[in-house]
């Protein structure tokens, strides 16, 4: 291994933190900021995707994914490239969707790529000491795995964090939400899919946690309120969490992605469903 290669796997191993969850429904409602995308999980007839129906699959699916496309390699790559366009064949537009949309559309796999990416960004400064310019740009070239991983082709993906910011300044006036999709993604950030004894107590937290790690934009077309007294019992409780996790040894900071991907790693082995 080269030293070069070395630097963007420390870089990349570095930041990713389970702790990250809990900007989890947040990066899902921006990348469902986009019609297509959120009209093409809306409207999906994948039984086994479907969040309400199973939550614990539909949570290990996209965890598996977010830690193949991180810390896997290209061999493990392809194996799950093949393994979720089988689930992607069904997810195409009707006659009655109102947004025309497919899973294949490789514009809309970059905008999730792309909210995957700034999730990462987001977290990293809430949670993390900040990388120097170095680290950032080999996490960001590495980071372009979140779109190749599926359909996205590499040269789609922004050539540096420069003309990241431009597509995402240009993604940003992309972003719509209307009653349908704002309906679903309430329910998400209300737990609507777990058991009421789990939902309710947790509900305001997660409400509270997914409200602050959203840009403007998105609170906004979601209909949610911040104040400036909210942000700032956000950026305290980040402070928390933050000093726990940077004392935390790597295996149990990476804690659920490492465990996902040991996962994945035995049903290649043993030729199991991986989705």
């Amino acid at each position: 291994m080269t030293h070069a290669s070395q630097a963007r796997s420390t870089a990349m191993d570095d930041i990713i933190v389970g702790a990250s969850l809990l900007a989890g429904t947040a990066n899902v409602i921006m990348q469902l900021g986009r019609p297509g995308v959120g009209y093409g999980v809306v409207e999906s007839t994948v039984e086994s995707g479907q969040v309400f129906r199973h939550p614990v699959k539909r949570t290990r699916t996209t965890l598996t994914y977010l830690a193949v496309a991180t810390l896997g390699t290209d061999t493990e790559r392809a194996h799950y490239r093949r393994a979720v366009n089988g689930s992607h064949a069904a997810v195409r537009s009707g006659e009655s969707s109102p947004v025309s949309y497919n899973a294949f559309d490789p514009e809309l796999q970059l905008w999730v790529a792309a909210c995957l990416y700034k999730g990462v960004e987001d977290t990293c400064a809430a949670l993390l000491d900040e990388p120097d310019e170095h680290s950032k740009d080999e996490i960001y070239a590495r980071a372009a795995a979140l779109g190749t991983t599926l359909q996205v082709p590499a040269e789609m993906w922004p050539a540096d964090r420069a003309a990241f910011a431009e597509y995402w300044q240009w993604g940003l006036e992309q972003v719509s939400i209307d009653d349908t999709v704002r309906d679903y993604l309430h329910d998400l950030v209300m737990l609507r899919f777990l058991p009421g004894a789990v939902r309710v107590p947790l509900a305001p937290f997660h409400r509270f946690v997914t409200t602050g790690f959203l840009p403007q934009r998105f609170r906004e077309e979601m209909g949610l309120t911040w104040t400036p007294r909210q942000q700032r019992r956000f950026d305290r409780l980040m402070s928390v969490i933050a000093a726990v996790v940077k004392r935390l040894p790597r295996p149990l900071r990476q804690f659920p992605y490492n465990l996902c991907l040991a996962d994945l790693r035995r049903r290649i082995r043993t030729g199991r469903p991986l989705v």
